[in-house]
Parts: structure tokens; C-alpha cells; sequence
């Protein structure tokens, strides 16, 4: 009784930390739908895998991306050839007859590949093979100059250091075969995963990722079968307690079992966890995977490990003759590696208290051992919570760059697509805010063009165009997409049009309930829109900062500034939505009423000035000291805008925006 109580109480704490259920399929609907629109792009296409795709938000999570192309395709054997149009698509050819289990060689029978492929390729055997190694260091050279080749991936660091992630990307080839190694996985699915899973899985592609066996015999050449696209899928069928088992290990691996070791001793990874968890689920270990038997699930994984160990074999989930310790866990440091996990065994469950994400849960039942834990869900997160972490998801999910109208209008007809077909409650509302953004960089990108033929009629029927669909965006979209409106009216000298758009969202800004940033008073969140959809909830209370994506022209006084940052690949300038109010106010009235147009000006210098990280968070900084300067400039006080330039430079720099500085810099003092 004690020990289920114990599991409650880690169950509960482990919902706080890693998700409920409800917030853990929002994160997955989310991405689904973001990846969704991300590969209606041509030939490539990608997919998130890894811990972030599979629903955990953990701090030092990276992004997994694999990337492949379509006209390349991989088969078993010459008879899935008729599959295909030959003279559209490059067929490649698994030999499997020299490799060790779960990997293969790749041969390319004719030379029509790309140069990227055939530069990669070595002869061998009389026939042309592609090469795992030479193609990743081609991926890199081309691709990704500035990554380093980690495993199968090409791998870095993306963004400004105090909020920037680590990514691996892999570029593999796909089949639409289910490998003939990974048969017998298909006949030992009788209890886990249900038959539409499994017929899922099997009808769809698997990949090959540049790595070879360390024990084969073309280490250099071979590839790696990767069943990544299969795991999400069984991930995403687990019960939400046999989710945080999977997660539970990840913190006991980072915290216990690792902690303190340097790179070269860590010995286990996160895949073993993964591993572990699919095989006891499926081996029916645990009778019910339960809040009341999470640790007794933790433990029965904890000890497939050690036996794992002990026996120096880690059965592929997939293909189990692929023995994934072979390489690296044997001799000395696998008799080391089993001692150490020995002594946490005989510990029993108490070796969690060694992990600091755990320990209280264990602590709070063993001081109150008549604590009574409730787990159920509602009780777990306030309404307010949750829309907080939603509206974030999808705020960091709508980075949607089309700079050219065909795309736009590709994407659109998807749009289109989507809003009859059934989708669930968070992906209707993130595809709300997807379609504000592909139809505020289309109004923009069509005034762009037509404006710059100078054809009346042709300047007209756009801007008719152009007004309609910032304001379809604005009534899909959040508060802050009503600024889009103003910037166009801006940009098209309708002053008034544009004031009279700010006054309006004014009122909205100034609500109580306001979400900002992720910040809101709950009580008076939930007292306005407690109960009501997400799709009002964002239109009536949720404001973002400004993305303007650095490829297209919004305001003209900001070009400098967004092509200092595509010179260093930003690919938008993000404005906090005040400073962007303000900046829009000082624009508009410099035309109309100078007096006006002085005191916005005095209200951006106090908010830029005395704001401690309210409305203007510190890694924008220097583009709301930037926009501070520009209008002092314009205002005719050069020691002030001058000052301002410093103090944008003087900010970390977030929006890589330090060329256009300078050089404003430079023009004030000559």
C-alpha cells in the first residue's frame, strides 16, 4: 500500500514536471501540424524525432531532425522497382548480405543520382556504393558548414547562447518497405501495439542514417536501418503512465546513473531507456500500467537493464539480433558498468532519492504516510496553466518563413484542405494561428510585388487583396495580429486608418486578463474566458510579440536592421508588441500631428528606459533600444539616439542586428 502511495505521489510530481496528459498530446498535435506545413516544400522532407517530438519539454532537450528526399528512394529488392516511375525516381538498393544485423550497404545501380549523392558514392564489388561516412561530411560541408559530425548527425548549436538548442541532424534516404530483418516484429505484436498501430507503422517508411556497425566490415560505407518514425508511433500509443515510466528512466539515466561522468564513460543513453520500456510493455511485465504502479514499472525496466548489463546483450526492439552493446559495452567496462547498477539495485526504490527531480514526491509520503494523492488530471493544472503552456507551444511552432507568393499560395490550398478534415481540439487552433501568419506575409509579399511593377490596376486589385486578408488574419489570429493592419496602412500612407488600428488594439492590451509572454492573472484569465474555446481565448486575450519575417519589406525604417540579421541567417526580427505600439504611434503622427507624435516617442523612451523585464523581455532588448534610437533620430535628438545605438549594442545580441547599428552609429557621427 505504501509503496502504491509512493507511486501516486511520483506520478503526480512527475505530471508537473514532464506533462499531464493533456499537455503532452497538445505538444505532439502541435509539431504534427507545424511539420505538416513545413514539408509542402518540394523535394525534401523532414520529421522531428527524439525526446522533444516525442512530448518532453525538459531544459536541455535537443531537436532531432531527419531530413531526406523524395526522388531518392531505397528497396529491398529489384521487384518493388515497378512501384516506381524510374525515369522520376532514383531507386537505390539495400544489400544486407555483408553487414551485421540492422544495417546495410546501399547500392546505386545507375549513375542518376544527384551530385551530392554520386560525390559521395565508392566503387566496390563492380558496383557503385554510397558511402555513410563521405556522405555525411558532404551534408555537412553543404548543408550545415558551421555543425560538427555526431554519429549519424550533423550537429550545433542554434540561436542566441542564453536561449539557444542543441540540434542533430540527421540526412538519410527513406523505403517505403518494411524492412525483412524487422519481419518477426510484426508477428510478436499480440498484446502491444493494438493491430492499427502496428499496420500504421508497417505501411509507412522506414530510414537509413549515415552510420555504420563499429564491429562491421565496411564501417565507412555501411548504414544504420533507423526505426525512428515507428518509435514516435509507439511512444505516442503508451498510456500516460507508461509515458513517465519512459521519462522516469531518462531522469534516473541523466541523474543517477550519469551524473558526474564525462562523455566517454556515460555508456548508457537514452535509447536504452526507450528500449526498455517498448520490451516490458510488450512482455506484459506489469499487469496494469497504473498511477498506483509506476514504480513498480520503473523497477521492472531497471531490472531488464541490469540483466541487459549483466549479459552484455541489448535486444533491438526491431530486429533483437541487432545486439545495440555489442560496440561499446563489454570487458572491463560492462563488469564496471553492472557493478554500479548493482549497487543501485540493492538499494531498492530508495535509489530515487538520489535524483532531485524525484526526491521530494518519495519524501512527502515518507513523512506523511496517511497523505492522501489524488491524480486525477483536473486537479493537477489550473485552466490558466494550461492555456499558458499551449498558446507557448504554439507561439514557438509558428515560424513558418515563406518568402515567395507561389509557396504561399501552395500553402494556403492546404489550408484550404485542412478545415474540412478532422482534426483534433489543439490542432484546430493552432492551424488558426498557422493561416494569420501564411496570410499576413502574403498580403505583404503581394504588395511587395505588385507595387514594384507600378501597374495602377494591377497595385489596386492587391492592396483589396492584401486588407482582406490582414483582417481574415487578425479575426484567426491573437491581439497582436492586429498590428499587422497597422503596419500595412503604415506602408500604403493611410495614417489615420493605421492610428485608428492601434487606439483599437490599445483597449485590448489594456485588459486585465491579458496573456503576455506567458505571463496572465489567473483569476481574472479564467472570470473573463474560463470555459470558452481556444479559438476565442486567443483572439480576446492572448498578445505576442511581432515577427517580421527578414525577407520581407514591412516597415521601410527597419530594412537595415532586417538585413543585418539575414547576413547572419536570423530569419525574423521579433518586437515586443508595447514597443511596437509605440514605434507605430510615433511613425503615424510624425504625418499628422508632431505634438502627437512627440509624446509617443516619450512613452517608448519610458517603457525602453525604466521597463525591468515586464513588457520588454531582456533578450529584446536590443531591438527595442534599436527602435528607440531610429525615432530619436528621426526626431531630430542625435545625442539621444546616439546613446540609445550604445545601449543597443551594449545588450546581448539577440537579433544579430549590430551591423545596422553600427553603421546608424557611424552616420550620426559624420
Amino acid at each position: 500500500m505504501a509503496l502504491q502511495k509512493m507511486s501516486e505521489s511520483v506520478y503526480v510530481g512527475m505530471c508537473h514536471k514532464i506533462g499531464t496528459p493533456q499537455k503532452v498530446t497538445s505538444r505532439r498535435d502541435i509539431v504534427d501540424m507545424k511539420e505538416l506545413f513545413d514539408n509542402q516544400n518540394g523535394r525534401g522532407r523532414f520529421m522531428g524525432s527524439g525526446s522533444h517530438r516525442e512530448g518532453f519539454r525538459f531544459n536541455d532537450s535537443d531537436i532531432d531532425t531527419m531530413f531526406w528526399l523524395t526522388d531518392l528512394r531505397v528497396v529491398w529488392d529489384f521487384s518493388q522497382s515497378e512501384y516506381y516511375n524510374i525515369h522520376k525516381q532514383t531507386l537505390i538498393l539495400c544489400d544486407s548480405s555483408e553487414s551485421p544485423a540492422g544495417f546495410t550497404l546501399l547500392w546505386l545501380p545507375l549513375e542518376r543520382a544527384g551530385q551530392g549523392v554520386l560525390s559521395s558514392c565508392v566503387e566496390m564489388n563492380g558496383g557503385l556504393y554510397i558511402s555513410s561516412s563521405k556522405f555525411i561530411e558532404n551534408a555537412c560541408a553543404s548543408i550545415a558548414p558551421d555543425s560538427r559530425i555526431h554519429g549519424p548527425c550533423s550537429s550545433g548549436t542554434r540561436g542566441p547562447k542564453e536561449v539557444s538548442l542543441e540540434y542533430d541532424e540527421a540526412y538519410c534516404f527513406a523505403s517505403d518497405f518494411w524492412p525483412p530483418s524487422a519481419s518477426s516484429w510484426i508477428d510478436r505484436c499480440h498484446s502491444w501495439p493494438p493491430p492499427h498501430v502496428v499496420n500504421d507503422i508497417v505501411r509507412n517508411e522506414c530510414h537509413f542514417v549515415a552510420i555504420g556497425h563499429k564491429l562491421g566490415n565496411h564501417e565507412d560505407k555501411e548504414w544504420r536501418i533507423s526505426f525512428s518514425q515507428a518509435e514516435y508511433k509507439l511512444v505516442c500509443s503508451m498510456n500516460h503512465t507508461q509515458f513517465l515510466t519512459y521519462g522516469l528512466l531518462k531522469l534516473f539515466l541523466k541523474e543517477i546513473i550519469n551524473n558526474a561522468l564525462g562523455d566517454e564513460d556515460k555508456l548508457l543513453c537514452s535509447y536504452h531507456m526507450k528500449t526498455a520500456v517498448f520490451w516490458a510493455i510488450q512482455q506484459n511485465t506489469l499487469p496494469q500500467w497504473c498511477p498506483q504502479n509506476l514504480l513498480a514499472g520503473f523497477w521492472v525496466c531497471f531490472k531488464l537493464l541490469l540483466k541487459w548489463v549483466y549479459e552484455g546483450i541489448s535486444p533491438n526492439f526491431f530486429i533483437p539480433e541487432n545486439n545495440m552493446f555489442l560496440s561499446k559495452i563489454h570487458g572491463q567496462a560492462q563488469t564496471s558498468l553492472f557493478r554500479r547498477l548493482y549497487g543501485l539495485y540493492k538499494k531498492g526504490i530508495a535509489l530515487l532519492l538520489h535524483s532531485p527531480s524525484i526526491r521530494s514526491s518519495i519524501i512527502d509520503v515518507l513523512c506523511n504516510p496517511r497523505l492522501t494523492v489524488c491524480t486525477d488530471e483536473h486537479t493537477l493544472i489550473s485552466e490558466a496553466e494550461f492555456d499558458v503552456q499551449l498558446f507557448g507551444e504554439i507561439h514557438s511552432n509558428d515560424a513558418l518563413h515563406l518568402s515567395d507568393l507561389q509557396r504561399c499560395m501552395k500553402v494556403l490550398h492546404t489550408v484550404e484542405q485542412l478545415i474540412g478534415s478532422p482534426l483534433s481540439q489543439y490542432q484546430v487552433v493552432s492551424l488558426q494561428k498557422h493561416t494569420a501568419t501564411i496570410l499576413q506575409n502574403t498580403a505583404f509579399i503581394l504588395h511587395n510585388m505588385c507595387t514594384n511593377t507600378g501597374v495602377n490596376k494591377q497595385v489596386y486589385i492587391a492592396d483589396k487583396m492584401s486588407c482582406h486578408m490582414l483582417k481574415l488574419a487578425a479575426r484567426c489570429g491573437c491581439i497582436s495580429d492586429m498590428f499587422y493592419i497597422a503596419i500595412y496602412y503604415y506602408k500604403t500612407f493611410r495614417y489615420r486608418e493605421a492610428l485608428s488600428v492601434i487606439e483599437m488594439t490599445k483597449v485590448r492590451l489594456a485588459q486585465p486578463y491579458l496573456m503576455y509572454e506567458g505571463r496572465v492573472d489567473r483569476e481574472r484569465y479564467t472570470e473573463a474566458v474560463g470555459g470558452q474555446s481556444w479559438s476565442t481565448k486567443m483572439r480576446q486575450t492572448v498578445a505576442r510579440g511581432i515577427q517580421l519575417d527578414n525577407t520581407i519589406c514591412y516597415i521601410s525604417e527597419l530594412i537595415p536592421e532586417q538585413q543585418s540579421a539575414l547576413q547572419k541567417r536570423m530569419p525574423t526580427l521579433y518586437i515586443p508588441v508595447f514597443v511596437m505600439l509605440h514605434f507605430l504611434e510615433f511613425l503615424c503622427y510624425r504625418h499628422i500631428d508632431t505634438t502627437l507624435s512627440q509624446a509617443a516617442l516619450d512613452h517608448l523612451q519610458v517603457l525602453v528606459h525604466q521597463d525591468q523585464g515586464f513588457y520588454i523581455l531582456d533578450l529584446h532588448r536590443d531591438i527595442s533600444w534599436e527602435i528607440l534610437g531610429i525615432c530619436q533620430q528621426m526626431a531630430g535628438n542625435l545625442q539621444a539616439a546616439l546613446y540609445s545605438y550604445q545601449q543597443s549594442l551594449r545588450h546581448y545580441p539577440f537579433h544579430e542586428i549590430q551591423t545596422a547599428t553600427t553603421q546608424r552609429i557611424h552616420e550620426l557621427q559624420f
